[in-house]
């Protein structure tokens, strides 16, 4: 069953948007806050909210480097009569070090315990980076243990072969991008000339230079033979990014095992570089030409990007995508030639019923992209939505109800409609 709809929120006569919703879960539902410890020996923790009635069907919601406790759409969840499961990951707002293959060490530990709580059906909800953490999980799960990924894109085991890894009844993708590496090949910058110098510019790459076609908010115009070249460019940067980064990790494993040979007589030179993880500093990376020009994959988005609406302070500024980040995490989640958790190579081993919601206003989840996830998406039972809103979920204009509530409503229909109650 394959559907695709477009939805607009609610009547918006007389209402007020405000960028923040607040909403409790239903009277009478509980809460129950844990503490778990990982297969791998990290600590990560989660909220349950259950229903005042018993169910067996529990909903999930991480994101790899967010706190979702208070996420939007746990009211509707619990008010349409099913549990919800919030987790966080194991470095909450913070990426330097988060590598995919571990994050699903995280998930896999909520969800055993969901198990041993007694819910017999458990459904992923994926919203933004979540989607591309939640379908790596799916497809890792849906492996036998010596097929799944053994070692993390910088050489670690991961150990996944030895995870518990409970199979999943249904997927929900709301505002999904193609997964971090993905996203952020499509925003990155690839007029820095210099990955040491942050003001450094290729002005034929520039795509901030009028002569490319940048020209503000209203006029700006991109050719098809500029984007061909900066969409290459962009590839070109990400690629002299992953060498940097294997050269870096190969310095510090060189190291150890010099280290490890010579024992008690290694140099000190040795010692500092095997204990030692550098950094890597990736500056400008909100540089997406569709942010620019609207005309580009078309939809109800504002000129600017999810970091604001002016590209100099967003491309430049300190706050970013994946400015700081280790070797590790930058080949495990921020490569979009390297990291494993890509939709493109996740969502074809997705075949549970499947809820993709599409916010029309996304600044990060653009039609284009949504369309090929859903298209890519195995499941022979799945629905795609369109609902008026930005990436997450709030009114594009004073007038309108934000789209989250239009969200939720169809999000506790389906659940309703694909995992009635037993």
């Amino acid at each position: 069953m394959t559907k695709t709809h477009t939805l607009t929120a609610g009547a918006t006569a007389g209402f007020l948007n405000t960028d923040w919703n607040p909403r409790d879960i239903p009277e009478g539902a509980k809460t129950t806050n844990v503490v778990l410890r990982t297969a791998d020996g990290a600590a990560t923790g989660g909220s349950l909210y259950e229903p005042s009635t018993p169910t067996d069907t529990v909903v999930c919601v991480m994101h790899p480097r967010e706190f979702m406790a208070c996420h939007y759409l746990i009211p509707d969840v619990v008010g349409a009569g099913y549990a919800a499961w919030s987790q966080s990951p194991r470095s909450v707002g913070n990426d330097l070090r988060l590598e995919h293959e571990f994050a699903l060490h995280d998930v896999a530990a909520g969800l055993n315990y969901l198990k041993s709580r007694g819910f017999r059906r458990i459904v992923l909800l994926g919203n933004s980076g979540g989607a591309g953490l939640y379908a790596y999980y799916v497809q890792q799960s849906g492996y036998l243990p010596e097929q799944r990924v053994s070692r993390t894109p910088a050489g670690k085991p991961t150990r996944l072969a030895d995870l518990q890894m409970p199979v999943v009844d249904g997927v929900v993708f709301v505002g999904p991008h193609p997964g971090q590496g993905a996203l952020l090949m499509n925003c990155i910058d690839p007029s820095v000339t210099d990955e040491n110098n942050p003001l450094a510019v290729d002005p034929a790459l520039d795509p901030l230079n009028p002569v490319n076609g940048f020209a503000g908010p209203r006029e700006t115009n991109y050719s098809a033979d500029f984007l061909e070249r900066y969409r290459a460019a962009q590839r070109a940067r990400v690629s002299r990014i992953d060498d940097l980064a294997r050269q870096l990790i190969e310095r510090r494993m060189s190291a150890r095992k010099r280290v490890a040979e010579a024992g008690a007589s290694a140099t000190v030179e040795d010692r500092r570089v095997a204990s030692h993880t550098p950094i890597i500093n990736v500056w400008r990376t909100d540089a997406d030409p569709r942010c620019f020009d609207l005309a580009i994959d078309p939809s109800d988005r504002k000129f600017g990007s999810l970091w604001g609406s002016d590209p100099y302070l967003s491309n430049y500024g300190a706050v970013g995508f994946a400015r700081q980040c280790t070797p590790e995490s930058w080949l495990s989640t921020w490569s979009g030639l390297s990291s494993n958790a890509t939709l493109e190579k996740t969502a074809s081993s997705i075949v549970q019923p499947v809820l993709v919601v599409e916010y029309t206003g996304d600044q990060a989840c653009f039609p284009g992209d949504v369309e090929k996830i859903y298209t890519s998406i195995a499941s022979s039972d799945k629905r795609h939505l369109r609902v008026r809103g930005d990436h997450h979920g709030r009114a594009l204009s004073p007038e309108e109800e934000p789209g989250r509530l239009e969200a939720g409503k169809q999000l506790a229909s389906w659940l309703k409609e694909t995992f009635p109650a037993l």
